[in-house]
């Protein structure tokens, strides 16, 4: 039923993008599902006249569907929420590397794609999301877990919950752990987050959350924009849960709390190109990277901007060091990091 669903929706891009002037038309796949960034679209349209038609799956889905369309898709802007997915659409030549000083001034390098060789660039982080630690209020302290690599000390035996390690956000983290820990010694800690699970990975960020606040676990990886929701949320039990949990940004003291990047790219085969790139600099301006920060609870990447998001200044005290890595030598490290899963045992 979904893939029908979605060829409808195909069907209504092409007759969209014939029917109407070409430069008053603009084609997303998104696999932004948040209904927050509907006010950035609106936005956008009523200030430049172009009409937004939009397909939303997640990120796998837009990929394979982007490579079975091949030249006849009718995408002229891809919007993907995990950095090795957008470096993988980048090797598999699925974005359309473009120049623009707007987006290169505002987005810093280590936020978007190495420069191709037209000298234009593949995609731009968006926004970010730090992957944090949550911890036991009554059972640890801040110092127990102010660093990714005490999760797997033995004192955290049977205390650990994480979803799935084959999940793009601890893929992200996991090859970033290779860049600053190297292959052999992210692999022995790998081995020690499976020793010290306190049940087999399930569910997702919000699920972790509730586990530590629940007694099942001690400690959880979550990224930030989970537990922003459930602090700025108007129902009792969702903020009974953050009463009894606390938060660290790991790593302060080293290289810095690791970031997971939204971005966007204009599509390989777009038929509006300057729309597409009308639209990312749009979503790179202060307007919309508000609508990022207190809209969905995720940090701006453009320079320079500022935001007033309760929940995020909260957990931070008003700042925190961030890993400053390129994105895509996480990108890199994605095979290296599924094998290495596959021989710890971490599912």
């Amino acid at each position: 039923m979904k893939f029908f669903k979605f060829i409808l929706s195909i069907t209504g891009l092409l007759v969209a993008s014939t029917g109407m002037a070409q430069d008053k038309v603009l084609n997303i796949y998104s696999a932004r599902h948040y209904p927050t960034d509907e006010v950035m679209y609106s936005e956008f349209t009523k200030s430049s006249g172009i009409k937004i038609n939009r397909v939303d799956a997640d990120d796998a889905g837009i990929l394979a569907r982007l490579k079975a369309e091949g030249s006849a898709s009718p995408a002229d802007v891809i919007l993907l929420v995990d950095a090795a997915r957008l470096w993988r659409a980048e090797v598999d030549g699925l974005f359309l590397p473009v120049k623009s000083a707007k987006l290169e001034e505002a987005i810093p390098a280590n936020l978007r794609a190495k420069p191709a060789d037209n000298g234009g660039t593949a995609w731009f982080g968006l926004s970010t999301r730090a992957r944090v630690i949550v911890y036991d209020k009554l059972k640890f302290s801040e110092t127990d877990v102010d660093s990714y690599e005490k999760l797997a000390d033995a004192k955290f035996k049977s205390s650990l919950c994480i979803r799935s390690g084959s999940h793009p956000y601890n893929l992200s983290l996991f090859g970033a752990m290779i860049e600053h820990l190297g292959p052999q010694k992210t692999e022995a800690w790998l081995k020690g987050l499976v020793d010290n699970m306190a049940r087999s990975p399930k569910g997702g960020d919000t699920d972790q959350i509730k586990g530590v606040a629940s007694g099942e676990c001690g400690v959880a990886l979550t990224n930030t924009y989970y537990l922003a929701r459930l602090m700025r949320s108007s129902k009792p039990e969702d903020r009974a849960v953050t009463e009894k949990i606390a938060v660290v940004f790991p790593n302060q003291s080293s290289w810095g709390t690791h970031m997971n990047v939204a971005g966007g790219a204009v599509a390989r085969h777009a038929k509006n190109t300057d729309n597409a790139v009308k639209f990312l600099e749009y979503l790179a301006s202060p307007s919309a990277q508000n609508h990022f920060a207190n809209g969905n609870n995720e940090w701006p990447t453009a320079k320079g901007v500022s935001f007033d998001n309760p929940a995020l200044k909260a957990m931070t005290g008003g700042s925190f060091k961030s890993e400053l890595i390129p994105i895509s030598a996480v990108g890199m490290n994605q095979i290296k990091v599924q094998q290495m899963l596959d021989r710890v045992g971490f599912k």
